[in-house]
């Protein structure tokens, strides 16, 4: 039997969300725009500057601000999207959410995935289940095309999560 035991935090949350937010068309047109578009119509209000009045500190003052905006607006853009994400949860479901889960692939009943949450225990089918990713720090086990359950691997309390992922791929491979 299986079993890896990890604890889900508000930040880790946070970085899922983000992630997923910065796969958007939205989140590529925001950074485009904040990151090429202001700044070089700033960088061009400061060249005429320079130019037109030979004010070089007043030039070098914009420049100064293109290129900060450049630098910070994709930091602002996620704190935004972070904070909207922490208001759109009530405080019973990020008490339900937030805690020790525990994941086992059990012998004796593999048609399922079981957990044990804050919120309860689970059994979710290995076909119902999508993929599992790994990322920086953390494995996503998808359930389906946008929610997945996040294991950082920061907080791991028991078991060997990279043998736990490669079983999961093995039986979501197998009852698809």
């Amino acid at each position: 039997m299986l079993e890896i035991e990890y604890r889900f935090r508000e930040e880790d949350l946070n970085h899922y969300n983000e992630m997923r937010f910065k796969q958007t068309e939205e989140y590529r047109s925001q950074i485009k725009k904040n990151r090429w578009i202001v700044p070089g119509i700033m960088m061009l209000i400061g060249m005429f500057y320079y130019y037109y009045y030979a004010d070089f500190n007043s030039a070098a003052y914009i420049f100064v601000v293109a290129l900060l905006w450049s630098a910070l607006s994709p930091r602002i853009i996620l704190l935004n999207i972070g904070q909207q994400i922490k208001g759109s949860y009530t405080h019973k479901e990020k008490k339900s959410m937030f805690g020790t889960y525990v994941l086992t692939i059990d012998p004796a009943n593999p048609n399922f995935l079981h957990e044990k949450s804050p919120s309860g225990k689970n059994k979710m089918a290995w076909s119902e289940l999508v993929r599992v990713d790994y990322g920086q720090g953390y494995v996503y086990i998808y359930l389906d095309l946008s929610t997945a359950l996040v294991i950082p691997e920061a907080t791991v309390v028991k078991g060997d999560l990279q043998a736990f992922a490669k079983q999961v791929e093995k039986m979501i491979e197998r009852f698809s």
